[in-house]
């Protein structure tokens, strides 16, 4: 067990955060939900019907899918788009998908390498692809269950000003779903670029996200 925790710090202590933050948003989202509530001439509502409500379930859905979307577009991008000096980035000369002996594929894979790298065809080209894809679906997921939570609070805050509530259609074209979509992307995108470009110039000592603290801010011709 020790040895499991180990080897899996990094996403164990994420997933600890996720739940805490998970949670923590979900007593204080149920407090400000019941002050609005009341604040309207309703009523209050307990915690559990409060995680089931299309208000909680529409936060945290329009949060996973920037995640995932990020996510998605880095693994892609940073296929044929470098930063020079990043550790964030590959080296300049690396562009592409690299050659199937750079990439462990097929004849020039390893004993010890995924048996869909070894098998050539389909199974490899799958597979070379399986992080963004995985990735993408995850987004599309999240950017579905975003629009379905959405549909409904959205619906609820109509019937309360006494407005013809939406369709799923109608409502993938509103300045709400797009609202809410749009504001967590250009941070995201923001968050990228800024790791991108300030990860050339300033360290972490010990981080994998971090170049050693004595490299140079460039690059030389060795490394690309």
């Amino acid at each position: 067990m020790r040895r499991f925790v180990r080897d899996n710090g990094l996403t164990l202590a994420f997933l600890l955060l996720f739940l805490a933050s998970l949670a923590g948003q979900a007593v204080a989202g149920h407090v400000d939900f019941d002050h609005r509530q009341l604040a309207l001439g309703g009523s209050e509502v307990g915690l559990l019907d409060y995680l089931v409500s299309a208000d909680f379930l529409v936060d945290v859905a329009e949060n996973w899918q920037s995640e995932y979307l990020q996510f998605f577009l880095y693994v892609a991008v940073t296929v044929w788009l470098v930063q020079r000096g990043s550790p964030e980035s590959k080296p300049a000369g690396k562009v592409g998908r690299e050659s199937d002996r750079e990439q462990l594929l097929g004849r020039y894979a390893r004993a010890d390498s995924p048996r869909w790298a070894r098998a050539g065809g389909w199974r490899a080209a799958v597979f070379s692809r399986s992080l963004g894809l995985v990735m993408g679906v995850l987004f599309l997921l999240s950017w579905l269950a975003q629009s379905v939570a959405g549909l409904r609070a959205y619906n609820a805050d109509q019937l309360r000003t006494f407005t013809d509530p939406v369709s799923w259609w109608e409502y993938l074209g509103s300045a709400d779903f797009w609202n809410r979509s749009l504001q967590n992307w250009q941070s995201e995108f923001l968050a990228i670029a800024s790791m991108a470009f300030l990860s050339v110039y300033f360290r972490q000592r010990g981080s994998p996200e971090s170049k050693p603290v004595g490299a140079p801010h460039g690059v030389s011709d060795e490394t690309g």
